[in-house]
C-alpha cells in the first residue's frame, strides 16, 4: 500500500528525533526547571509540575521565534484569563453550573425576560449555580432569578456595550474577559447543562458551539434546552430550518437531534436538565473505553437491552458493568461503570443511550453538590502533527 511506507517512516522519524519538549540551551533549560523545582518549594509539590515547565519552554520560544508582539499580548492576555477564570470557577467545582444564553436587549416586560427569570430561580432552588454573560435583558433576568450567590458573570469588554448587571456587580464571581473565545472555553468548560433563549448572533454562536463540541466529542455531554416564551415560536422555527436543512440534506444525523431539546414550558426544561443526571453522573475516556460513571447499574436484563439497542455504536465488544478502574483513582469512587467501546463518532445515539440509563431509575433526582469539573476532551492528532510539536531545529 502507498501509505504504508510513510507511515513508518514517520515513526522512524519520531523514534529517532524525539526528546524532551525543552530548549535548544542546556543553560536556559537548567534555569526553567530550577525555577519550577523552587516554586514548588514555595507552593508545594506538584504531579503537574511538568506541564508548567512546558508552559514555560513555550514562552521561552515565542522570544526565539521572533514572534510578533500583538500575537504574544493574545497569547499573555489569555492564559491570564484562563488562570484567574480557573480560580474563581474552582472554588465552586463541586456545584452544579447551568450556562444561560439570550439577547442583551430584552425587556423586563418581554415574556423571554419572565422566562428566563423563572427557569434560573426554579435551578437555584433545586441548589444549581448559574452562569451569564453578565450583561443585561436576558443575562440580567437569569441573574435576578438565580440571585447573587448563586450567580457567575462572565463578561465580555466591548466598545459599545456591556456593562455589568446589577445583580452580579462587583461581586467576586464576576469575571471580565478581552476574547470571545477565552470566555467560550470557560462557559462550555464550567457548565453541566446549556440553556438557550432567544437571542441574536451571539446566541446562536453559543448554540452551535455547544452543539459542535458534544457532536464532535471534543466535550462532555451535557443537556442542552432552547426555551420559548409560552406560545412562542422562536425556537421550534429554528429546529424547522435545522430539520428541513441540515437534517433532511445528510448535514447532521437524525440522532443529532437527540442532542437537545426545545420547549416552551419552564417545568420541562428544568426536569430535562435534572432527569439527564438522576442516573447518569460523569463520563471519561480510559484508554480507548468509555467509562459511564451511574447511581444504579442495569440489571442483567436491561444490560442485555441495550447491547440489543445499541450494538450499532460498539467498535468491539459489548457494554459491560464494572467497579471503577485504577485509572479512575480518586474520581467518584463511590459509584459503579457501565463500559463500552463507543465508536466515537455517534454522539446522538450516545446521548440516547445515556437516557435508557436513566429510564432505569425513573423518579430519582442527582444531589448538585457532587459535580466534577468537566473537560475539553483531548483526541490523538496524526503520527506527523505529533511529530511537528516537537522541535524541528
Amino acid at each position: 500500500m502507498a501509505g504504508a511506507p510513510r507511515d513508518d517512516t514517520l515513526r522512524e522519524v519520531a523514534q529517532r528525533r524525539y526528546r524532551r519538549y525543552e530548549l535548544e540551551r542546556p543553560e536556559l533549560n537548567r534555569l526553567i526547571e530550577e525555577l519550577v523545582a523552587r516554586a514548588q518549594q514555595e507552593y508545594g509539590e506538584s504531579e503537574d509540575a511538568e506541564l508548567v515547565r512546558q508552559i514555560l519552554v513555550s514562552a521561552m520560544r515565542l522570544l526565539r521565534d521572533g514572534t510578533p508582539r500583538g500575537d504574544i499580548k493574545l497569547i499573555n492576555s489569555a492564559l491570564k484569563e484562563l488562570r484567574h477564570a480557573f480560580l474563581v470557577f474552582g472554588q465552586y467545582r463541586q456545584v452544579r453550573k447551568v450556562a444561560i444564553f439570550g439577547s442583551s436587549r430584552t425587556e423586563p416586560d418581554h415574556p423571554d425576560w419572565r422566562q428566563a427569570y423563572a427557569f434560573a430561580e426554579r435551578m437555584a432552588e433545586e441548589g444549581w449555580m448559574t452562569i451569564t454573560g453578565a450583561g443585561d435583558g436576558v443575562m440580567g433576568a437569569a441573574q435576578d432569578g438565580a440571585g447573587r450567590e448563586s450567580s457567575f458573570g462572565v463578561n465580555i469588554r466591548l466598545p459599545f456595550e456591556q456593562r455589568a448587571n446589577e445583580t452580579i456587580a462587583g461581586d467576586h464571581k464576576l469575571i471580565s474577559f478581552r476574547y470571545f473565545f477565552t470566555r467560550k472555553v470557560i462557559f462550555l468548560k464550567e457548565a453541566h447543562a446549556i440553556v438557550l433563549f432567544p437571542g441574536g448572533f451571539g446566541t446562536y454562536d453559543e448554540g452551535f458551539e455547544a452543539l459542535t463540541l458534544i457532536q464532535t466529542g471534543k466535550s462532555e455531554m451535557v443537556p442542552v434546552v432552547f426555551v420559548d416564551a409560552p406560545g412562542g415560536s422562536y425556537w421550534k422555527d429554528w429546529k424547522g430550518y435545522v430539520d428541513s436543512h441540515l437534517r433532511a440534506r445528510s448535514l447532521i444525523q437524525e440522532e443529532d437531534l437527540s442532542l437537545f431539546k426545545i420547549t416552551d414550558d419552564v417545568d420541562e426544561a428544568v426536569q430535562e436538565i435534572l432527569n439527564f443526571y438522576s442516573n447518569y453522573h460523569s463520563s471519561r475516556y480510559v484508554d480507548d473505553l468509555l467509562v459511564l460513571r451511574v447511581r444504579h447499574v442495569p440489571d442483567p436484563d436491561q444490560l442485555d437491552e441495550l447491547n440489543t439497542s445499541f450494538a450499532d455504536i460498539l467498535s468491539e465488544g459489548k457494554i459491560n458493568v464494572s467497579e471503577p478502574l485504577p485509572a479512575e483513582a480518586g474520581e467518584v469512587e463511590h459509584y459503579p461503570r457501565v463500559t463500552l467501546h463507543f465508536n466515537r463518532r455517534d454522539m446522538g445515539r450516545l446521548r440516547m443511550l445515556i437516557d435508557r440509563l436513566n429510564s432505569f431509575v425513573a423518579g430519582r433526582a442527582s444531589h448538585p453538590l457532587e459535580a466534577i469539573p468537566l473537560e475539553i476532551i483531548e483526541g490523538p492528532i496524526p503520527l506527523d502533527a505529533e511529530t511537528a510539536e516537537q522541535e524541528e531545529s
